[in-house]
């Protein structure tokens, strides 16, 4: 079918839909909605058999839906209305949620019915972005796919929604939800503040006062301890530890009015002179062994590398490498893999450029590392979430390169940057200098699919994170077997070319982008932090215009 997906972002729910489409052999085009006129525009230049709504904040003009075909795709279960469907399902503590594929009319989420998922929630909240990217992605997929089904077939008839089964009761229209319905109390009890608090993960936060400074509070963890309500009492790496009513909430992340999303401990630092320094905090790095196999975990906020966290994986990878064992993996989240160097500190920094700098270079060193723990074991690198750029090139430094079902990689640079990680190296080494130029000059998404028919990718597992989780396990322990990791060590190919030669021409290059800013490298930066909207849809993602 001839697709149009018209979005207000080419997010990651949007990126895995188009690939998903793109697979099954469709025609997929993007068009943003910019404003009313340049939707009308775009569609009329698309001509599309259907128009689908992944992520679409703005209303679809009455002169696009009464003329195509157009499904919205709602984060949220049939009757459920309003632009904060899953801040409200986290905050009231929904044990079932779902997603509603429904046609577009007049009035917002009240079109008829396409199709609907729905799915249950843990008990302890998870993170906005986390469940967005996570059940919410999976069920607005499996929607898409099935709408896309559907309008091939000429009987096939949408449901009422006045009619429609509610398979999760007590469903309404929800207003959006403000930071007066997300406010709480330091006197609160820890879980509740915790449960608030990632309800707004992602997007807007929940505007709260530390040491005496108004800011907005993000990716928040039951911790231990006691003090004055609101006093910080303890701090590890980036995170801070505050004392609630009863118990404590570690904060990994805070945003002044006006500022960008920084580490806690660096939005406050010079309020932390007396705060101890504690050891029971959030990992975000952490390792452990099976028999032959150790495993090492990093989850970095949003998939950012910062200098400080570069330089925390280097020395725990360089410890892991010289571990007794036969085999290394290295994963990250269950929502995002890493996604390169760390654009909003490098924005907060004094010297921008500086800092990048120290960024490339701490984040080349992990890579490095990696390539080389090959020398001690075999490694294992498992795309366990979304990765792009630099995040992407990290990985295919391993051995083996292993991805969930469902996990979509961007291997490309679109920062004004030439890109370094040691992928002039990685890259071709996998897939070739052809399809590796084209991959970098394309700046496509590609899905974990698409991934291991290029080679990119050399094993995909379950979508589901448990069961993934349970199948890198086993994989790891089949590559300890003795026949297959001396197997692997032997089939070794020589580097051509040592680390160095790669990683010098790359940074000459970086440092005409970075210093010299000679490809927008600065601009691109800024947008892309403080979210600024783009202005024209990517000549790239309209494929239908003419």
């Amino acid at each position: 079918m001839r697709l149009l997906l018209l979005v207000s972002a080419f997010n990651g729910l949007t990126q895995r839909i188009w690939d998903e489409l793109k697979d099954r052999g469709h025609d997929v085009a993007v068009e943003f909605a910019l404003d009313e006129r340049t939707i009308c525009d775009g569609v009329l230049q698309a001509q599309p058999d259907l128009i689908l709504c992944p992520y679409l904040k703005e209303r679809v003009p009455t002169e696009v839906w009464t003329k195509w075909r157009t499904v919205i795709i709602h984060p949220g279960p049939i009757g459920d209305r309003g632009p904060s469907s899953l801040d409200w399902a986290i905050t009231e503590g929904a044990p079932a949620w779902g997603v509603t594929a429904l046609q577009a009319v007049e009035e917002m989420d009240a079109g008829p019915i396409w199709a609907h998922r729905e799915f249950s929630l843990p008990a302890e909240p998870m993170r906005k972005s986390t469940l967005y990217t996570g059940p919410v992605a999976d069920a607005a997929v499996a929607c898409a796919l099935e709408v896309v089904e559907r309008a091939a077939d000429p009987d096939f008839r949408p449901v009422p929604l006045a009619s429609a089964p509610r398979p999760i009761p007590d469903t309404r229209e929800r207003p959006l939800m403000k930071q007066a319905e997300r406010a709480f109390d330091w006197g609160d009890q820890a879980a509740d503040i915790v449960r608030r608090i990632r309800a707004a993960d992602g997007f807007p936060g929940v505007r709260t006062e530390l040491a005496g400074e108004a800011v907005s509070a993000f990716d928040a963890h039951l911790g231990e301890g006691t003090g004055t309500p609101g006093e910080i009492i303890g701090r590890q790496d980036g995170y801070l530890l505050v004392a609630a009513g009863e118990g404590a909430v570690w904060l990994g992340h805070l945003r002044r009015r006006g500022g960008v999303k920084l580490p806690a401990a660096t939005v406050l630092a010079d309020h932390l002179d007396r705060v101890p320094q504690r050891t029971d905090g959030p990992a975000e790095i952490s390792y452990r062994r099976r028999g032959q196999v150790g495993e090492l975990t990093f989850r970095f906020y949003n998939g950012a590398a910062g200098v400080d966290q570069c330089r925390r994986l280097r020395r725990e990878l360089h410890r892991a490498a010289r571990q007794d064992t036969t085999v290394l993996v290295l994963r990250g989240g269950d929502d995002v893999f890493c996604n390169g160097i760390h654009l909003n500190e490098i924005s907060a920094a004094a010297d921008p450029a500086a800092q990048a700098w120290e960024n490339i270079k701490a984040i080349n060193l992990v890579c490095r590392e990696l390539i080389e723990a090959a020398e001690e074991q075999v490694t294992i690198a498992a795309f366990s979430g979304n990765a792009g750029a630099g995040g992407v090139m990290l990985g295919l430094g391993a051995d083996v390169v292993a991805a969930r079902a469902g996990v979509v990689l961007n291997p490309y640079y679109d920062m004004g940057l030439y890109g370094s990680e040691l992928h002039s190296y990685a890259l071709p080494r996998r897939i070739g200098v052809e399809r590796a130029d084209k991959l970098l000059n394309e700046c496509l998404p590609i899905g974990a699919g698409t991934a291991a028919r290029l080679g990119l990718v050399d094993l995909t597992g379950p979508g589901n994170p448990a069961e993934f989780d349970a199948w890198l396990s086993d994989l790891a322990q089949q590559y300890a077997e003795p026949g297959t990791w001396r197997d692997i060590r032997a089939a070794r190919k020589p580097v051509p070319r040592p680390l160095d030669y790669h990683e010098t021409l790359e940074l000459a290059e970086m440092a005409q982008d970075i210093f010299d800013d000679r490809s927008g490298f600065h601009a691109a930066r800024e947008s892309f932090v403080r979210k600024v909207a783009p202005s024209a849809t990517p000549p790239r993602l309209a494929t239908h215009r003419r």
